[in-house]
């Protein structure tokens, strides 16, 4: 079939072209530009599957030398970036590389590196497909499928970081393959998926979706006997090597075709795919590590809930959201965002969480009686998808356990500001404060550059009276955003008392006192007991569990336990590392620490 539809307005040349989905490579107006030694070239490859986006020195540390980094690598990394950018230079094509404080940054447009250009094709044929127009869908997938010229980065597979980045792309390509496929058949042409997917599915034996497009087609095109063999030859392999058999829709499929009964029906004509996230903040700032902690993990460890741990105001949800944005492509079942909490701080009921679930899969709810029937409802009807569930603010184990998958393909990130100790199994990511130079960058964002940088120091107070916590540095630049006139070095002043801080840290909706009061008042009150007696150690300090044991008026022993509680709880935070070789340091989060000292009369 040759598609004589004018291109997609994405697919415009450009004199700087990087390749990815097949051999790495660089052009500049059509001659290829040379890419160094291997290391040089693992630390491009890095920096394209990460564009525009901070990879940190760690990232690219391991990416070129995996576990094992001579003392030089920090200065090997700033050779290998200092050539790439001369390469580039002398192409004409500017300073791209860029040093930020998350990292370096590879700047580059859709057009400039082809796996972007894939993306960007990719959504656009999917929401087409989405409005009903298979036909423009089909040409801006197959136009996609085309940029494809895996497998990625061979030669490079060397390199840990790089292999999962290509496994990654290849998914994706899989991915649109199917999408390709199912627009092509609502759009008509059976034979040409025919031919088409044959050669995937001897690669790709087990993939349940291109398969049924194979059956679909074979079908359509007259070729029943070939339909049946395609999923008898399925159900063996996943016997033999899953001990599985295969998914009921596809069986469904199978027995249309051993009826005959007319025309199969097509995949691309299954329900609206649930798509339920909040917006992407535009500022959003740093995180790059921990972003991509949360990403590789996501999308690697599957059975397990991950969990994202910090205290009140330090980012959770915000990171969740910018995650479940950056996975879209690998989630084709679909998005879900699902609050634990009421706005009050109370938990939902499983009973309302479940009916706000079943809601997007398109099931009828249990009767409000029976939320455990809802609650495996809404399993039973993940378990054949590749889903993406962000169930945020989790009060406790129990209000998460119901909602998780069984085995199958779908993933659960789970925010909270406890350990949620008795959820198993998960992988933790714990989510700090920002650091100074991240915290400046957010309130520069949001208050000017500019007005930042003309009092740097006094920049400096305020998110350090911040604590650096995404919420606080928020509500101060939009207060100082407001207040144009307010010189930062006396809002700075204000906020050094105490206080009064949490007072200053108000602007509009956003309250940070009522935030904080909110989470006090869910703490039992065992736990707000001890936190106004270490209420009265040093603000952002660190404390010994000696130093705890005078404060909560015990021994060392006890106040060692109190402490573990509190931990499990997340109103005690323990550093990754001991202050010696014996005796750990402990902290509490700052918004709680500020709650406390006004509860305690400090």
């Amino acid at each position: 079939m040759v598609y004589t539809t004018p291109p997609n307005p994405t697919t415009v040349t450009s004199p700087l072209r990087f390749s990815v989905l097949g051999p790495l490579s660089a052009e500049a107006d059509g001659h290829a530009l040379p890419l160094g030694p291997l290391k040089q070239r693992v630390v491009l490859a890095a920096l394209l599957c990460h564009a525009n986006s901070p990879v940190s020195v760690a990232l690219l540390t391991k990416a070129v030398w995996d576990d094992d980094p001579p003392r030089t690598a920090r200065k090997n990394l700033q050779l290998y970036v200092s050539a790439l950018r001369k390469t580039l230079a002398r192409a004409g094509m500017g300073d791209r590389i860029s040093l930020r404080c998350g990292g370096y940054v590879l700047r580059v447009d859709a057009p400039e590196l082809d796996s972007l250009d894939f993306l960007a094709l990719a959504r656009a044929g999917r929401e087409a497909l989405a409005d009903g127009d298979a036909e423009r869908a089909a040409r801006l997938l197959h136009e996609a499928r085309t940029l494809w010229n895996g497998p990625p980065l061979p030669g490079l597979g060397c390199s840990e970081v790089l292999e999962a980045e290509a496994d990654r792309l290849t998914l994706r390509h899989l991915g649109v393959c199917e999408d390709w496929a199912e627009a092509s058949l609502a759009a008509g042409r059976p034979g040409e998926v025919a031919d088409a997917v044959g050669e995937l599915v001897d690669e790709h034996p087990l993939r349940e979706r291109l398969r049924a497009a194979q059956m679909t087609a074979l079908h359509r095109s007259g070729r029943r006997g070939e339909a049946m063999a395609a999923y008898d030859e399925l159900r063996q392999h996943l016997s033999r090597e899953l001990g599985l058999s295969p998914s009921p829709a596809l069986e469904s499929l199978y027995h249309t075709v051993l009826a005959d009964e007319g025309a199969a029906p097509t995949p691309a004509a299954r329900p609206a795919v649930p798509v339920g996230l909040p917006a992407d903040i535009p500022d959003f700032t740093g995180r790059g590590d921990t972003l991509a902690q949360l990403l590789e993990t996501a999308t690697g460890v599957r059975g397990a809930a991950h969990v994202l741990v910090g205290p009140a105001g330090v980012g959770k949800t915000t990171l969740a959201v910018r995650a479940a944005h950056r996975l879209e492509g690998e989630f084709p079942g679909g998005r879900i965002f699902v609050g634990l909490r009421q706005q009050d701080g109370r938990a939902r009921s499983l009973g309302s969480v479940t009916t706000e679930l079943l809601a997007y899969t398109g099931l009828r709810a249990a009767p409000p009686t029976d939320p455990d029937v809802a609650a495996a409802r809404w399993r039973d009807w993940l378990a054949d998808r590749k889903v993406l569930v962000v169930l945020d603010d989790a009060p406790h184990e129990a209000a998460v356990r119901p909602l998780l998958p069984g085995p199958g393909r779908s993933t659960v990130l789970v925010t909270a500001r406890t350990q949620l100790a008795g959820l198993a199994p998960a992988h933790r990511v714990r989510v700090p404060p920002l650091s100074t130079a991240e915290a400046l960058e957010l309130l520069g964002r949001l208050i000017g550059t500019g007005r930042m940088l003309c009092d740097r120091a006094a920049a400096t107070r305020v998110v350090a009276a911040c604590g650096a916590l995404p919420l606080t540095v928020r509500a101060a630049g939009l207060k100082l955003a407001v207040l144009q006139h307010l010189p930062l070095a006396e809002y700075a002043q204000r906020l050094a008392d105490p206080e009064a801080l949490l007072d200053e840290l108000a602007v509009g909706d956003l309250q940070v006192r009522s935030h904080v009061a909110d989470e006090w008042a869910q703490l039992a009150d065992r736990h707000q007991g001890a936190l106004r007696r270490l209420a009265r150690l040093p603000l952002s300090g660190w404390f010994t569990a000696a130093e705890a044991a005078t404060a909560l008026g015990g021994d060392r022993r006890g106040a060692q336990r109190e402490l573990e509680l509190m931990i499990e709880a997340g109103v005690v935070v323990l550093p990754d590392s001991e202050v010696t070789a014996h005796t750990a340091a402990y902290s509490l989060p700052y918004l709680t620490h500020l709650y406390a000292r006004e509860a305690a009369g400090v």
